[in-house]
């Protein structure tokens, strides 16, 4: 198996005078390299008042210049939110800033405090991310200028630079559950993302038939390569600390879940997934408990062909990453044959 991070800066920024979060996460995501890890993925929000990244492009710029072989990587992206051109430039810019380690995850959003703070309605939110989404692709690919007249964004003789350094663009990312949105993923040649909520069953479910729709449609799937399962992280050392870890986790999915619905409840599947029994969820899904235990459960994600994974640890913990490295990663990452050295 592999390990990336996911998520990001989440706290509030720290007093006047001690450390400011983002070069804890930035130090963080350098210590993850040094320590083996594949790549730092981050979300993007807004207006939570939790202090979670804003700007994921801006911050992976800045990991560019610190790190050598880190993938760089957003999830997602909200394309309704942007200018997809712009976010084309943004992107192409943070591949050439990182010598092509820029992996493009990308969604349609998912809490409705967001949206009525972009005064945007939720309603429109996939037909705005079908016309960025593919406005994304055309800006990278398009040979010369072109111009677009769309419902939601127009652009005339246009001109997207940089080139990115991947090509014919950055792998792109999507987040999927459902049977339909596994199979467009595995249509468009898109790259899976699979949520830190579901089960360790549903994780396997949902894998099989993405990786069967690839190969049905002619294509190399490479479970190492094309799917990242997100799981949070719980490292702990006895019984009271693993029942802390459980309380503060509903706790924090709490504070989400009120950034989340609206008066109407959940609006879409991850929504719902993320206002469910989250106690339930944790020992069903999250890699918690000492070592050990942490070894066993993964063990039962790589069963089920699961290769990479990305880590959610919300205190961004120096101290439990250099844990997970040294008595977790050697026991689910063999060393490499004297031929391969």
């Amino acid at each position: 198996m592999r390990f990336g991070l996911f998520g990001g800066p989440a706290a509030e920024p720290d007093r006047v005078g001690f450390e400011h979060t983002y070069h804890h996460f930035a130090r963080y995501a350098v210590e993850a390299e040094a320590l083996g890890f594949a790549s730092v993925f981050l979300t993007e929000h807004h207006f939570t008042g939790l202090g979670q990244a804003s700007s994921p492009l801006t911050l992976l710029a800045h990991l560019a210049g610190r790190t050598t072989t880190l993938r760089l990587g957003t999830a997602v992206t909200v394309l309704p939110w942007h200018d997809p051109l712009l976010i084309a430039e943004q992107a192409a810019t943070v591949d050439v800033l990182s010598h092509g380690r820029l992996d493009f995850g990308v969604g349609r959003g998912f809490r409705a405090a967001e949206f009525a703070g972009f005064v945007q309605s939720m309603d429109d939110a996939a037909e705005r991310y079908g016309e960025a989404l593919a406005l994304i692709r055309r800006a990278w690919t398009a040979d010369g200028r072109w111009s677009h007249e769309g419902r939601f964004w127009r652009y005339a003789d246009v001109l997207a630079e940089p080139a990115a350094v991947q090509r014919p663009h950055p792998p792109i990312w999507v987040g999927a559950g459902s049977p339909a949105s596994l199979t467009a993923a595995a249509h468009e040649g898109f790259r899976l993302l699979l949520d830190q909520v579901a089960s360790f069953e549903t994780i396997a479910e949902r894998l099989a038939l993405y990786r069967e729709r690839v190969i049905e449609l002619g294509g190399e799937f490479r479970a190492e390569r094309d799917v990242a399962v997100t799981r949070s992280l719980h490292l702990v050392d006895n019984a009271d600390e693993r029942e802390a870890a459980i309380r503060r986790r509903v706790a924090g999915f709490a504070e989400v879940a009120k950034l989340t619905n609206d008066a109407a409840g959940p609006r879409n599947r991850m929504a719902a997934d993320y206002t469910s029994d989250i106690r339930a969820a944790t020992e069903a899904g999250a890699i918690i408990g000492d070592a050990d235990e942490c070894v066993e459960r993964l063990e039962r994600l790589r069963d089920a062909g699961v290769e990479y994974v990305l880590l959610i640890d919300r205190e961004n913990s120096l101290e439990t990453l250099r844990a997970f490295a040294r008595e977790v990663m050697p026991r689910l990452t063999p060393a490499p044959l004297a031929s391969e050295r």
